[in-house]
């Protein structure tokens, strides 16, 4: 694999930044938490080299002074909001989260509720979480939020809400996903430790947009491409400009509401210890790219994969045409179009040439590998064992899976189990591959090469089934798909 990234330097060089930032604010800071923590598959994507558990690892590294406070909003709750990536709920994800620190030795501190009204939802997930012997807490929507600054900065603003005791110097404030109110959360202990005659701080941790990138890199680029859904706008930091004549880059939210939190600043402090939104963080990456050409390709791979992501939502109804209308703007200002995927041209041509459903793969060294529907298999399913049979050394004329062992497998689908489509998905494929792998050495050793189809680019001309999709995610292929679904060929 090739580094456009130096994932070792990133972790030394970030654990001390934040270590500076905690000395400078009296050893007591409240860090908000962006992004993913234990798999950030964004980043590693743009950034070939970064690690999807970067942020842990390096949060590990501050183990000893960290404690974790996990916040999640009564909106989100009531909704049943879902993880698409992960296809469980925010409340889920919260204990999932907390279990995954409490398993690596880092200190949980409590679960901290954010815009309650008195939902009955949030009350009883209080309730579960309080009978696991989970220290929980409200903290209440705050009418005219964020503009409404005397209202914030009083009692029956930040003051009404619940005091998160807490015993560490760092104090890491994180969240399921976005909108969970984690910013509200720290400006909140803020004024509550101020009352209380507690110096504290706050810092923002957010890997993208990289702010000392330029404002259309194509790292930042897919950023935004990555959050048409929220509407976010990478821009010039004004502020920043301003107070130090160096361009920077943050996104319009936080810009937006800078001067809003220069005024809560005040109210708490008496002065703001930042005069920009880019001050407030403590985001290291920029630093580390080591090859600036890679991540601009990968990038321009990512902004590619989440325009045909976008293209499959709007097909299934499931988004709207700004999404898609927002990354393909983007894709003209970077002039690429899908065609600057290679196996997006190649699965083209093989459905033209063939007129049935295809697919394609680029291996690692560059070779393309396609493959088509058949009567026993599907696209995706003959595309991966047309590409591990190529690694292996296997003549294409080889059936690594006879037809007489599949026929029974496509009879218990439909006969049995009132399946519409016969053709044998990826998870199919590969059980039977591992069943006969210990009588076959072709199947054993065409198995065996599935870990070098980790980081390769496949598109397939049809959407497909939920099944293909975990599986190519599995292997770790980065997969986009044309919007036509199988059944009517829209």
């Amino acid at each position: 694999m090739k580094y456009g990234f130096d994932n070792e330097k990133y972790l030394k060089i970030q654990s001390e930044r934040i270590k500076d930032r905690i000395a400078q604010f009296g050893n007591k800071l409240y860090l908000e938490f962006g992004g993913k923590l234990f798999d950030d598959y964004h980043a590693s994507r743009v950034l070939p080299g970064f690690q999807p558990d970067s942020k842990l690892k390096m949060l590990m590294q501050l183990r000893d002074y960290a404690e974790i406070v996990l916040v999640i909003s009564a909106v989100d709750i009531e909704k049943n909001k879902v993880r698409t990536d992960l296809g469980i709920t925010y409340d889920e994800d919260v204990l999932r989260l907390r279990d995954e620190f409490l398993s690596r030795g880092l200190m949980v501190n409590s679960v901290v509720i954010t815009h309650f009204r008195g939902q009955d939802g949030a009350i009883a997930y209080r309730q579960r979480l309080e009978r696991l012997g989970i220290t929980t807490y409200y903290h209440h929507t705050i009418e005219g939020y964020p503009e409404n600054v005397a209202l914030i900065d009083s009692d029956e603003g930040f003051g009404k809400n619940d005091y998160v005791q807490t015993t560490r110097p760092l104090v890491v404030v994180t969240a399921p996903g976005p909108g969970s109110g984690k910013m509200a959360v720290c400006l909140s202990q803020l004024y509550q430790e101020s009352r209380r005659g507690i110096q504290a701080g706050y810092a923002k941790f957010e890997t993208f947009p990289v702010w000392n990138l330029p404002l259309k890199h194509p790292v930042n680029v897919a950023y935004e491409a990555a959050t048409a859904d929220l509407n976010d706008v990478n821009m010039i930091d004004p502020f920043h400009l301003d107070a130090y004549g160096i361009q920077a880059v943050n996104y319009n939210r936080d810009i937006e509401i800078f001067p809003v939190l220069n005024a809560i600043f005040e109210g708490i402090y008496g002065e703001n210890p930042y005069k920009s939104p880019t001050d407030m963080g403590v985001n290291m990456v920029g630093n580390c790219i080591c090859d600036d050409e890679l991540c601009c390709e990968q990038a321009r791979h990512e902004i590619i994969r989440r325009y045909y992501t976008a293209l499959d939502n709007l097909a299934d109804g499931r988004c709207n045409d700004s999404e898609v209308n927002k990354i393909a703007l983007l894709m003209k200002q970077l002039k690429i179009t899908t065609d600057f995927r290679k196996v997006t041209v190649a699965a083209r041509e093989r459905k033209e040439s063939s007129g049935k459903a295809a697919a394609a793969i680029e291996l690692k060294d560059g070779t393309i590998i396609t493959a088509e529907s058949s009567p026993l298999l599907g696209p995706s399913a003959a595309l991966i064992l047309n590409a591990v049979k190529h690694l292996a050394g296997i003549d294409h004329s080889i059936k690594l899976i006879s037809s007489d062992l599949i026929e029974p497998i496509q009879k218990t689908k439909v006969m049995y189990l009132h399946g519409h489509n016969p053709r044998l998905h990826t998870d199919e494929v590969l059980v039977a591959l591992s069943i006969l792998s210990n009588r076959d050495d072709n199947c054993r050793r065409a198995l065996a090469q599935l870990p070098e189809l980790d980081g390769c680019q496949v598109h397939t001309t049809v959407m497909l089934s939920e099944v293909d999709r975990k599986i190519f995610k599995k292997l770790g292929c980065g997969l986009t798909c044309s919007p036509v679904r199988k059944k009517d060929n829209i």
